[in-house]
């Protein structure tokens, strides 16, 4: 059977390195990596790709930043000539960034079959560009392949057939799994000068955090404060650091005594950096299921998610972007000690092997 495996973005990085190796490892496929190329910045895409031991692609499409309309277009010219030369039996793609929508769209108007890994989240928040990319992706894919339960339950309430659904677990949680060993190697705490586990990480890169100047000059407003409790370390996006940088709340970032802005760390820096943390305040959805398997407290900077399963049996809380009631739900957290929490079904290490014996026997 022959794939192309698609990645564009960080956190396509995470989920595709353990579908390359389980795939690449089986005589029943042969496997072509694409790289779209919307995220390319040394430290958010080469880097990845040296850790986490993936080949080097086969064709990098070298698309960059634009706007989502100019991007999915980019991709689309780009990508529809890979495909008329490779001709593949089926194309593969992750997540829910702007490449996965224009090579899901791309492959099935050239009637290839595309199977969506993870596949079923919804956030129910139709001014977030993932849930229009997660939706249409769906819609037109022919293998679904689901990461949690929440997720089964929204494919077939939109009338997706059932033999098309597979419940296969969490890729990303392949990858921690596999490095977690690695990471701890990692001399980051002591580069940072961090003792112990009292800091706390915090990320922000979703429009909604960082493009309307009020909203962010509250989240770092509520960040500033809680830093003076304890160290808060801020790696910084290059999106939100250009908006720092362009006219944003560049002085409240850095208002806290132990705000520490920090460039973007490779993948085994910061996963050590995760697992030590008293607690992570997050716009990210990757983060939200990371912590809840390391068993840190993640508090989530949105009015919504589309991970349900970090809430109800992992570590996460949802806590909007309120100031006040994000320093507040950061101190209770600070203050009282981890409670243990169960991991989600099939977030076991074994993802990729499931999704690749379904593909096998297609």
């Amino acid at each position: 059977m022959k794939i192309v495996l698609v990645a564009g973005a960080r956190p396509n990085f995470i989920k595709i390195a353990p579908l390359m190796k389980e795939l690449r490892g089986r005589d029943a496929f042969d496997v072509r990596l694409v790289h779209t190329g919307q995220h390319y910045d040394e430290r958010m895409s080469r880097l990845f790709f040296e850790e986490l031991e993936i080949p080097r692609p086969d064709v990098d499409l070298g698309v960059g930043s634009a706007s989502h309309a100019v991007q999915t277009a980019e991709v689309m010219k780009r990508f529809e000539p890979i495909l008329q030369s490779e001709t593949p039996d089926a194309v593969v793609v992750v997540g829910d960034v702007n490449s996965t929508l224009a090579c899901t769209l791309t492959a099935a108007k050239m009637n290839i079959p595309v199977a969506h890994v993870e596949a079923g989240l919804r956030s129910f928040d139709r001014t977030m560009p993932e849930e229009i990319n997660r939706i249409l992706t769906d819609a037109i894919s022919t293998w679904l392949f689901v990461s949690e339960r929440s997720g089964l339950e929204n494919l077939r309430r939109d009338g997706i057939p059932e033999e098309r659904i597979h419940f296969v677990g969490n890729v990303m949680i392949d990858t921690l799994e596999q490095h977690r060993a690695t990471s701890e190697r990692s001399k980051i705490l002591q580069g940072l000068e961090l003792q112990g586990s009292d800091y706390a990480v915090l990320t922000l890169h979703r429009p909604a955090s960082v493009d309307d100047p009020t909203v962010l000059s509250g989240l770092m407003a509520a960040v500033g404060r809680i830093s003076k409790e304890l160290p808060v370390v801020f790696p910084v996006h290059p999106r939100t650091a250009a908006i720092l940088r362009g006219g944003g709340p560049h002085g409240t970032a850095g208002s806290g005594d132990g705000l520490r802005l920090v460039d973007p760390l490779g993948y085994l820096d910061f996963l050590k950096l995760l697992s030590n943390a008293r607690f992570v305040m997050t716009d990210s959805g990757g983060i939200q299921e990371e912590t809840t398997v390391l068993g840190v407290p993640c508090l989530t900077l949105r009015t919504s998610t589309e991970r349900p399963a970090t809430i109800s049996e992992g570590t996460n809380q949802l806590v909007g972007l309120d100031p006040d009631h994000i320093v507040a739900t950061a101190m209770d957290v600070f203050r009282r000690p981890k409670s243990p929490r169960k991991i989600p079904e099939f977030w076991d290490g074994r993802a990729s092997r499931r999704i690749a014996d379904i593909l096998e026997h297609a």
